[in-house]
């Protein structure tokens, strides 16, 4: 038998420790972990399956419009009359590949009652001021909608600011507004069944949904989508829940006018997160949050997500467990900071274990090591095999939640593009699950020394949960946002390059649809 050298020694002592009572209490946690997601995620999955079985019931008794109401009799001219007035309030910030698409995914919504939409954008020299104002003449009179230019935001964040804005100039009969972020695809009957949820049952606070992300391919964007894929447990409840996502909310306009349980003045002072803030005065007042089950929305990342962008994007994330509104949410948010942290690195150790107790039996194996001489047990292996097989059963869980919602898009959106797992790269899925949990409680902790956060150029300062300090200048930040892609910065009162224009026109000619709906 050939003698161990130092680093075997060490490697098998290593394993060997791994298989101490401890060391297996931390595996076992990792394969809990992976059965606890597996399961939420079959549970999303029955919700928004039984959705889609309601759809094609609806289909097969000869309502070929099921993507828009289940009840045929719905679509009567005298119920579409009495639908309420909605204001569509959606605060831009830059221009990228995907906005045109999505803008004209939310405007030509099949809602038939009175709508509005309202496109916010911080000043003329923002590119998405000239791309959406382009888009807007192209549908001339057959649609209400106008660019509202908000100016700096001086106590709040820019988002914040855009949306509160957007409110003050929303037509005074408006009964629900609608937050949509400009990287929301909507379906053709997202507005209405929004708003027929609202109609039913007038206790709800406010209606949210979810993204489905569409990775483009890099690591970074894979990331994305994992990271996003935990959450999605809590928005497909079908009804109630906790969750709030600033991308779509709907809301009772006279909460806004009359400023009701504070929403106007908490976003206002010092308000960096709109969600966070909201979701806490939920929370605080026992009012009601719920997402329907049709409310998944096709996300497509950035075709050049590089990794440093998703990076910037994780600790944006993490910075609003930062901000918060009372004792209480503070209290909430310590909480999701410290428990996420602990899950995160308790994800991620029992793979680093694993992989000790492989190297380690590689190396008996190729070196010819006795079982005697390296006290090397079998146990290493089983741990690892157990981890391997709730793994699988992880990503099984996850692939299928994913197939489920791209087959939900695909029948709300019949006249889109279909999408497809095909693109999904499953090898990078798990890759990134590694990544961005072994990277979250890093940049956890960074955000909470550093109170301070640079969003699209604008860097904002906390204190006592609020925003207290606002820095803008074009060099402090990147030029582009992290998850689209988008142009942050453009001329002053100057209209878009020729290049910049014929591309806008070849993107609007690919995504052309119908601009009149006969129903």
């Amino acid at each position: 038998m050939p003698a161990m050298d130092a680093f075997d020694w060490f490697l098998f002592s290593l394993s060997r420790a791994f298989c101490s009572p401890l060391g297996v209490f931390v595996q076992m946690q990792g394969c809990l972990i992976c059965l606890i997601l597996a399961l939420g995620w079959a549970c999303a999955a029955y919700v928004r399956n039984r959705e889609i079985q309601r759809m094609k019931d609806s289909m097969r008794r000869g309502n070929s419009l099921a993507f828009l109401f289940h009840d045929i009799n719905e679509l009567e001219h005298s119920n579409q009359l009495n639908m309420p007035r909605v204001s569509v309030v959606m605060p831009l910030k830059g221009f990228g590949e995907h906005n045109l698409h999505n803008w004209r995914s939310q405007i030509t919504s099949l809602y038939g009652g009175p709508v509005e939409f309202l496109f916010v954008v911080e000043s003329t020299e923002d590119p998405a001021y000239h791309a959406v104002s382009l888009l807007i003449s192209d549908f001339k009179d057959e649609i209400d909608a106008k660019v509202v230019v908000a100016g700096l935001s001086t106590t709040c964040s820019q988002k914040i600011h855009n949306q509160l804005v957007g409110v003050e100039k929303m037509h005074k009969e408006t009964k629900y507004v609608l937050f949509l972020d400009d990287d929301v695809r909507l379906h053709p009957g997202s507005i209405g069944a929004l708003t027929a949820e609202m109609e039913k049952n007038p206790d709800i606070f406010i209606q949210t949904g979810y993204p489905l992300d569409l990775p483009s391919g890099s690591l970074g964007s894979y990331c994305i989508y994992e990271y996003h894929m935990p959450c999605s447990m809590g928005f497909a409840t079908g009804g109630k829940t906790f969750f709030l996502w600033g991308g779509c909310m709907m809301m009772h306009a006279d909460d806004f006018r009359l400023d009701r349980h504070g929403v106007v003045s908490a976003l206002q002072d010092g308000g960096y997160s709109d969600d966070m803030t909201l979701a806490a005065i939920a929370g605080a007042h026992k009012r009601l949050i719920t997402s329907p089950p049709v409310a998944v929305f096709p996300h497509p990342l950035a075709s050049d997500l590089t990794f440093p962008r998703y990076w910037n994007y994780l600790r944006k994330q993490t910075f609003v467990l930062e901000s918060y509104a009372s004792k209480v949410n503070w209290m909430m948010n310590r909480a999701l900071f410290s428990s996420h942290c602990y899950l995160s690195w308790g994800f991620v150790a029992p793979y680093v274990m694993s992989m000790i107790h492989i190297t380690a039996a590689l190396r008996m194996y190729i070196k010819g090591y006795s079982l005697e001489e390296t006290t090397l047990t079998s146990g290493g292996l089983l741990l690892v095999s157990c981890l391997a097989i709730c793994t699988a059963i992880e990503l099984l869980s996850m692939w299928n939640l994913t197939r489920i919602e791209v087959q939900l898009c695909n029948m709300l959106s019949p006249e889109a593009p279909q999408l497809s797992l095909a693109s999904y790269n499953w090898c990078l899925v798990f890759i990134a699950m590694l990544v961005d949990n072994f990277l979250y409680p890093v940049s956890a902790f960074r955000s909470h020394f550093s109170q301070s956060i640079n969003w699209s150029g604008i860097r904002y300062h906390l204190q006592n949960g609020k925003i207290r300090k606002i820095e803008r200048s074009k060099d402090m930040g990147p030029v582009f946002t992290d998850l689209g892609g988008k142009h942050l910065y453009g001329k002053k009162g100057a209209p878009p390059k020729l290049s910049f224009l014929g591309s806008l026109a070849r993107s609007m000619a690919q995504w052309r649809q119908p601009k009149k709906y006969d129903v």
